[in-house]
C-alpha cells in the first residue's frame, strides 16, 4: 500500500533525478521509469548539448525527438507537455527540427509553439508549410473558442450603452432601463414611478460606429502577443459595428487588415524578430484614423524604441488632443509583463496613457471600457 510519504518521496525523486535516489526512493520499472527518462533527456542536458549524470539528451535526431514527444504526451498532462516542449526549444535549440513535418505531427500545439513556427516562417521549406499551417490553425481555433463570444458580447454591450441618450424621442425610450433608473422616485399613492430621467436607445444607423486600430510589435519577445492580437483583430473585424485595422511592425510597417478574414493568414503574414520603430507604426496608424473622436488605438509593444522617441511621444500627444482613445499594452498574453522600457512607459503615463500588461481573458473587458471612454488607468490598477 502506497502511503502519502511514499508518494512525496516518489515526486521528489522525479524532480531531483537519479542523484537523489539514495535519499528518496527507487522508481523501479514501468511508467515511473519512463517519466524519469523523459525528464532526464531534457533537464539533464546542458544548452551546449552535453548530458548530465543520467546520460540523457535528445541530440539532433528527429526520430529520437519524435519518440520523446510521444513519451511526454503519454505520461504527462497537456499543460506540462507544453512547458516541456517550450523548454526543449529554449534549452536545446530544437527549433530547426520543427521544420520537419514528421516532428510537427508529434507536438502538442500551443501559443508558444506557434510563436516559434512564425519566427521560422521565412526559412520554412514548402514540405513543412502545410503541416505548420495545420498546427497554427488548431491553436487559432482554441484561442477563438476562449475569447470570441466574450469579446463580441462585451463590445456589443459597450456600443449599446454608448448609443443610449438621456433625451430620447418617445419612440426611442428604453422603458425597462428608464424604470430601473427611477425606482427611487416611486409614488406609493399613485402606485407608479415618476421618471425624472429618461433612458433611450438612440437611433443608430447601420453605418460603422467605431474605428479600432491595433498596432502590434513583432519583435521576438512579443510572440504570444502577436498570436492573441491577431485572433482578437479577426474577431473584431467580423463585427459590422466596428471598422478594424491590424498593423504589425518592426523597423517597417505591414498592414494586415485585408487578411483579417483568416487569422492563420494574418499570422503567416508576420515576421517575428528584428528591430523596432514605434514612431513609424504610430504615424501609419494615425493615417488610418479618419474620425478621431470615434476611434480607439491600441498599441501592443514592450516600448523599446529604435526610432525617434520624441516624435513617438509627440504623435501620441497629437492623437489624444484630436480625441482618439489610446491604450498601450506591454503584452497581450498569459505570460505577464515582459521586460520593457520603463522610461517610455513613464513618459506615456505622464500623457495620461498608462502602459500595462493584459491577459486575453481580461482584454474584452478592457475593449468595452475603452470603447465607452472609461478610465483605463483606474481599471488597470484594479485588476
Amino acid at each position: 500500500m502506497t502511503t502519502e510519504f511514499d508518494e512525496r518521496m516518489r515526486r521528489w525523486r522525479l524532480l531531483l533525478g537519479d542523484a537523489a535516489e539514495e535519499s528518496t526512493t527507487s522508481l523501479g520499472a514501468g511508467s515511473d521509469a519512463a517519466m524519469d527518462g523523459a525528464l532526464a533527456a531534457l533537464y539533464d542536458t546542458d544548452a551546449d548539448g552535453t548530458t548530465g549524470p543520467r546520460s540523457g539528451g535528445l541530440g539532433a535526431s528527429a526520430p529520437k525527438v519524435a519518440r520523446w514527444l510521444g513519451d511526454i504526451r503519454t505520461y504527462f498532462p497537456t499543460s506540462v507537455v507544453q512547458v516541456m516542449q517550450r523548454d526543449a526549444v529554449d534549452r536545446l535549440g530544437l527549433d530547426q527540427l520543427l521544420l520537419e513535418p514528421e516532428l510537427l505531427d508529434a507536438v502538442e500545439p500551443d501559443v508558444h509553439l506557434v510563436g516559434t513556427l512564425l519566427s521560422l516562417n521565412k526559412v520554412m521549406p514548402e514540405t513543412t508549410r502545410a503541416t505548420a499551417r495545420t498546427v497554427v490553425a488548431k491553436v487559432v481555433r482554441q484561442v477563438e473558442e476562449r475569447i470570441a463570444q466574450r469579446t463580441r458580447t462585451a463590445v456589443t454591450g459597450a456600443l449599446n450603452r454608448s448609443a443610449r441618450t438621456s433625451n430620447p424621442k418617445p419612440r426611442d425610450i428604453d422603458w425597462h432601463r428608464t424604470i430601473r433608473a427611477n425606482l427611487a422616485h416611486y409614488q406609493p399613492e399613485y402606485r407608479t414611478v415618476v421618471p425624472e430621467r429618461l433612458v433611450g436607445f438612440g437611433r443608430r444607423s447601420q453605418a460603422v460606429q467605431r474605428d479600432v486600430v491595433l498596432a502590434v510589435d513583432q519583435s521576438g519577445s512579443m510572440a504570444s502577443s502577436v498570436v492573441y492580437a491577431s485572433v482578437f483583430a479577426a474577431v473584431l473585424a467580423s463585427m459590422q459595428a466596428l471598422r478594424t485595422s491590424l498593423v504589425v511592425f518592426d523597423t517597417s510597417v505591414v498592414d494586415l487588415t485585408d487578411k483579417l478574414t483568416d487569422p492563420v493568414d494574418v499570422l503567416f503574414g508576420t515576421q517575428l524578430g528584428g528591430g523596432t520603430d514605434i514612431n513609424r507604426a504610430i504615424a501609419y496608424s494615425r493615417s488610418l484614423i479618419t474620425r478621431p473622436t470615434d476611434s480607439l488605438f491600441v498599441l501592443i509593444s514592450d516600448l523599446y524604441e529604435g526610432g525617434i522617441r520624441t516624435e513617438m511621444l509627440a504623435r501620441v500627444r497629437e492623437m489624444l488632443a484630436a480625441g482618439v482613445q489610446v491604450v498601450v499594452l506591454l503584452a497581450l498574453s498569459d505570460d505577464g509583463a515582459p521586460s520593457f522600457d520603463r522610461d517610455n512607459a513613464a513618459a506615456l503615463a505622464a500623457l495620461g496613457v498608462p502602459a500595462f500588461a493584459c491577459t486575453p481573458e481580461r482584454f474584452p473587458d478592457l475593449l468595452a471600457l475603452a470603447l465607452e471612454r472609461g478610465d483605463v488607468g483606474r481599471w488597470a490598477q484594479s485588476v
